[in-house]
């Protein structure tokens, strides 16, 4: 890479810019400044004309920063490249070309077999290993022809002395006999002994420990609750350890306290705290959940993509005047995102294919079930490289 080429890529930035502004008018022209609605929209139109995608974290990663010290992959090079009306990325420095610039032709060439030139490598590197563990387990086997001198014995100039002592002659087959017995065993009762501990210490868990079965159900609707549950274990002196019970699944815990105190919370059922004595509770138990009609209003009105006129006033009924709203980014630039009620109505009433991802993370009510929190989140089906 050169620095030509960094070069190029700001350039190729500047007419996506361009491009994008024919038809459009986001929130600033620059497009350093998109953010929220802006980048939806942006990678609604490049699906659109260049039927390919770019992600949330590779828009902030390149457009975000300039001048950038590195480029995208290529295929999104290629993108970007179709996006503003050119063949490819060759295509575009081609057309482009600086003073006393020379674009090899082979280059276009080259990108392509890039590639598979590295599968080759590593595949001759691999072969390579392979001969080298085969010459080394192949080692000769020594013989013992250079050592048998050595084990050879002679008697011509050894010494012998004769013992001419008296012996008392006696049986002693049967107490040797006796002596192995009882070794055996003592052995034999020292390994079950051992055996015994390690069980004790691998399976304390389970052998002093009970499971414990909870469903949750709707309290309005008698049903299992559809969604996904977060189950605080709360313990004296200890923090809080974090559960997830899965939708439609018994919720499982196992412990050999006396005692349980869990918080079960979802953005759509109310907060429960249950405590429990654990001596004389039934093994399994149904447990009520307090449905969050407004959060549970909120949600549908917000995937919902029939009526926008009366999902927009019925959103617009819901949420508070001064309600503080916060979108939640999985990039490391920019975490937290506040908006408006009128921008957030705007949002979920686009209609993208971004929104079948919207999740929302939270809500408060006040006084008069008016909402006047929201926290939510796009999630992204990109998948790390």
């Amino acid at each position: 890479m050169s620095d030509l080429d960094l070069l190029h890529f700001e350039q190729l930035k500047n007419e996506v810019q361009t491009q994008y502004l024919v038809n459009h008018t986001p929130s600033f022209d620059h497009i350093s400044k998109w953010k929220g609605i802006d980048i939806i929209y942006f990678q609604e139109d490049l699906r659109k004309y260049a039927k390919g995608n770019i992600s949330e974290k590779t828009f902030y990663t390149y457009f975000k920063n300039s001048p950038v010290t590195k480029l995208p992959r290529i295929d999104m090079l290629n993108i970007l490249s179709v996006y503003t009306g050119y063949v490819s990325w060759y295509d575009f420095k081609k057309k482009h070309l600086f003073a006393d610039e020379i674009l090899k032709e082979s280059e276009e060439t080259n990108e392509n077999l890039a590639g598979e030139l590295e599968k080759v490598i590593e595949n001759t590197e691999n072969t390579e290993q392979e001969t080298r563990k085969d010459i080394l387990v192949q080692k000769p086997l020594k013989t013992t022809a250079e050592n048998s001198n050595l084990q050879i014995s002679t008697t011509d100039n050894q010494n012998t002395n004769t013992n001419k002592g008296v012996f008392s002659t006696y049986d002693t087959t049967e107490q040797k006999s006796t002596i192995s017995i009882v070794k055996k065993y003592i052995w034999l009762g020292i390994s079950v002994i051992l055996a015994v501990l390690v069980g004790l210490l691998v399976f304390k868990e389970e052998l002093f420990s009970k499971k414990f079965y909870y469903s949750f159900v709707d309290a309005d609707r008698n049903s299992r609750i559809n969604a996904e549950l977060q189950v605080q274990i709360l313990k004296e002196n200890e923090s809080p350890i974090l559960y997830t019970a899965k939708p439609n699944e018994e919720f499982v815990y196992t412990t050999k306290s006396k005692t349980l105190t869990m918080v079960v919370s979802s953005p759509y059922y109310k907060t429960d705290t249950i405590q429990r004595n654990l001596e004389t509770a039934p093994e399994k138990e149904t447990i009520e959940l307090k449905p969050n009609d407004y959060a549970i209003m909120l949600f549908y009105y917000s995937k919902s993509i029939k009526d926008l006129k009366r999902k927009r006033e019925s959103l617009n009924y819901l949420i508070s005047d001064n309600a503080l709203i916060y979108q939640v980014y999985n990039n490391e630039t920019y975490g937290v995102e506040t908006m408006d009620k009128q921008r957030y109505i705007n949002l979920v009433t686009l209609p993208s294919t971004s929104l079948e991802n919207l999740e929302v993370i939270d809500t408060k009510n006040d006084k008069n079930n008016k909402i006047i929190m929201i926290k939510f989140k796009i999630a992204t089906d990109e998948k790390p490289k």
